[in-house]
């Protein structure tokens, strides 16, 4: 797989971190946002080659920031991984609803994240 540019969006630090260092670890390359706002924001300046996306964030939470990823021109075609605790069913269909690739329950591991990787990367 070629380095990718990952942009993860989640409020919670230490998700992020964990996730950074598989990124990272498999040789890619992460940049990071702690809200939803910030994540759009850096989608449209950093053009990243991947989203990971958490649901749960102050403001507008992660359905709605992939919702208004998919909208916009500029970055309708970044694929969207959703990483969240929630385990719903119910969850999983709306993301994908929403233009989500993937989804994933934390905590992550590398296995799974790296295969939902190449998933919507291929």
């Amino acid at each position: 797989m070629k380095k990718l540019k990952v942009l993860i969006v989640d409020d919670s630090a230490e998700d992020t971190r964990q996730a950074a260092i598989l990124l990272e670890n498999a040789g890619h390359q992460v940049i990071a946002a702690s809200n939803g706002v910030d994540g759009i924001s850096m989608a449209r300046t950093e053009q990243p080659d991947l989203i990971l996306m958490d649901i749960v964030m102050p403001g507008i939470n992660g359905f709605q920031t992939t919702r208004q990823l998919k909208n916009e021109e500029i970055t309708r075609n970044i694929p969207v991984i959703i990483i969240s605790g929630k385990d719903q069913e119910t969850d999983k269909v709306w993301a994908m609803r929403q233009g989500a690739g993937a989804y994933i329950i934390k905590t992550v591991e590398r296995a799974v994240l790296l295969g939902a990787i190449n998933e919507v990367m291929s």
